[in-house]
Protein backbone atom coordinates (compact mmCIF):
# COMPACT_ATOMS: atom_id res chain seq x y z
CA UNK A 1 0.00 0.00 0.00
CA UNK A 2 0.95 3.94 -0.90
CA UNK A 3 -0.37 6.52 0.88
CA UNK A 4 0.14 10.18 -0.52
CA UNK A 5 -0.41 13.36 2.05
CA UNK A 6 0.98 17.21 1.50
CA UNK A 7 1.46 20.22 3.43
CA UNK A 8 -1.56 22.48 4.01
CA UNK A 9 -0.81 24.98 1.20
CA UNK A 10 0.28 21.58 -1.17
CA UNK A 11 3.84 22.65 -1.83
CA UNK A 12 5.54 19.67 0.20
CA UNK A 13 4.10 16.43 -0.89
CA UNK A 14 5.01 13.23 0.64
CA UNK A 15 4.60 9.13 0.27
CA UNK A 16 4.38 6.13 2.56
CA UNK A 17 4.22 2.77 1.68
CA UNK A 18 4.29 -0.35 3.61
CA UNK A 19 2.17 -0.54 6.80
CA UNK A 20 2.80 1.51 9.50
CA UNK A 21 4.81 0.59 12.63
CA UNK A 22 2.05 1.46 15.02
CA UNK A 23 -0.55 3.93 15.48
CA UNK A 24 -2.36 5.78 18.35
CA UNK A 25 -2.52 9.20 20.31
CA UNK A 26 -0.02 11.24 21.67
CA UNK A 27 -0.72 13.66 24.93
CA UNK A 28 2.13 15.01 25.96
CA UNK A 29 2.25 18.81 26.04
CA UNK A 30 4.52 18.83 23.20
CA UNK A 31 2.50 17.56 20.82
CA UNK A 32 -0.44 18.97 22.20
CA UNK A 33 1.26 22.47 21.35
CA UNK A 34 2.58 21.38 18.25
CA UNK A 35 -0.51 20.22 16.65
CA UNK A 36 -2.76 22.60 18.38
CA UNK A 37 -5.08 20.01 19.39
CA UNK A 38 -5.98 18.35 22.68
CA UNK A 39 -4.57 15.03 21.49
CA UNK A 40 -2.37 13.92 18.37
CA UNK A 41 -2.75 11.11 16.26
CA UNK A 42 0.26 9.59 15.04
CA UNK A 43 1.32 6.84 12.61
CA UNK A 44 5.12 5.35 12.89
CA UNK A 45 6.70 4.41 10.00
CA UNK A 46 10.35 2.98 9.34
CA UNK A 47 12.25 5.86 7.75
CA UNK A 48 13.10 3.69 4.36
CA UNK A 49 8.84 4.05 3.84
CA UNK A 50 8.52 7.70 4.13
CA UNK A 51 9.36 9.79 1.05
CA UNK A 52 9.30 14.16 0.19
CA UNK A 53 8.16 13.40 -3.45
CA UNK A 54 7.57 16.90 -4.26
CA UNK A 55 9.05 20.16 -2.55
CA UNK A 56 11.61 19.05 -0.36
CA UNK A 57 13.57 22.51 -0.63
CA UNK A 58 10.37 23.95 1.45
CA UNK A 59 11.01 21.21 4.23
CA UNK A 60 12.25 23.13 7.50
CA UNK A 61 12.85 21.07 10.95
CA UNK A 62 12.39 22.28 14.48
CA UNK A 63 14.12 20.77 17.37
CA UNK A 64 12.70 21.27 20.58
CA UNK A 65 14.63 18.01 21.67
CA UNK A 66 17.26 16.36 20.24
CA UNK A 67 14.60 13.11 19.85
CA UNK A 68 12.53 15.11 17.61
CA UNK A 69 12.97 16.66 14.43
CA UNK A 70 9.64 17.95 13.82
CA UNK A 71 9.19 18.34 9.95
CA UNK A 72 7.18 21.37 8.61
CA UNK A 73 6.47 23.54 5.32
CA UNK A 74 8.24 26.50 5.38
CA UNK A 75 5.66 28.36 2.84
CA UNK A 76 2.55 27.59 4.87
CA UNK A 77 3.67 26.05 8.08
CA UNK A 78 1.79 23.18 7.58
CA UNK A 79 3.07 20.20 9.54
CA UNK A 80 4.17 17.13 8.45
CA UNK A 81 5.99 14.92 10.18
CA UNK A 82 8.41 13.91 13.32
CA UNK A 83 11.37 12.09 12.87
CA UNK A 84 12.67 10.21 16.34
CA UNK A 85 15.71 8.73 15.30
CA UNK A 86 16.47 7.61 18.29
CA UNK A 87 13.53 5.06 18.00
CA UNK A 88 14.07 4.09 13.84
CA UNK A 89 10.76 5.83 13.43
CA UNK A 90 9.39 8.77 11.52
CA UNK A 91 5.74 9.98 13.05
CA UNK A 92 3.69 11.24 9.77
CA UNK A 93 0.75 12.70 11.33
CA UNK A 94 -2.04 10.95 10.90
CA UNK A 95 -4.25 13.85 9.20
CA UNK A 96 -1.42 14.22 6.83
CA UNK A 97 -2.53 10.74 5.32
CA UNK A 98 -6.20 11.28 4.23
CA UNK A 99 -6.64 7.71 2.86
CA UNK A 100 -5.30 6.05 5.54
CA UNK A 101 -7.44 4.42 7.93
CA UNK A 102 -6.57 5.98 11.53
CA UNK A 103 -6.67 2.76 13.47
CA UNK A 104 -5.05 3.70 16.88
CA UNK A 105 -3.79 0.79 18.72
CA UNK A 106 -2.66 2.75 22.65
CA UNK A 107 -2.41 6.39 24.30
CA UNK A 108 0.99 7.22 25.23
CA UNK A 109 1.80 10.42 28.06
CA UNK A 110 -1.66 9.41 28.75
CA UNK A 111 -0.50 10.76 32.19
CA UNK A 112 -0.40 14.66 30.66
CA UNK A 113 -3.82 14.62 29.21
CA UNK A 114 -6.51 17.19 28.64
CA UNK A 115 -9.06 15.26 27.05
CA UNK A 116 -9.67 11.44 28.46
CA UNK A 117 -10.49 9.12 26.45
CA UNK A 118 -12.49 5.99 27.08
CA UNK A 119 -12.03 3.57 24.04
CA UNK A 120 -10.61 0.68 25.76
CA UNK A 121 -7.03 1.26 24.82
CA UNK A 122 -4.01 0.91 26.29
CA UNK A 123 -3.09 4.17 28.29
CA UNK A 124 0.62 4.41 28.82
CA UNK A 125 1.50 6.82 31.48
CA UNK A 126 4.89 7.63 29.68
CA UNK A 127 5.26 5.29 26.84
CA UNK A 128 6.03 1.12 26.50
CA UNK A 129 9.31 -0.32 27.97
CA UNK A 130 10.36 -1.26 23.98
CA UNK A 131 10.68 2.51 23.18
CA UNK A 132 11.95 2.96 27.10
CA UNK A 133 9.06 3.84 28.77
CA UNK A 134 8.14 2.76 32.11
CA UNK A 135 5.65 0.38 30.47
CA UNK A 136 3.05 1.92 32.84
CA UNK A 137 -0.59 1.97 32.05
CA UNK A 138 -2.95 4.02 33.60
CA UNK A 139 -6.80 2.44 33.89
CA UNK A 140 -9.55 4.72 32.14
Amino acid sequence: MTYEGECFCGAVKIEVSGQPEAMGYCHCRSCRSWSGGPVNGFTLWKPENVQITEGATNVATFNKTPGSSRKYCAACGGHLMTDHPGLGVVDVFSATLPALAFAPGLHIHYAETVLPMRDGLPKYRDVPGAFGGSDEQITE
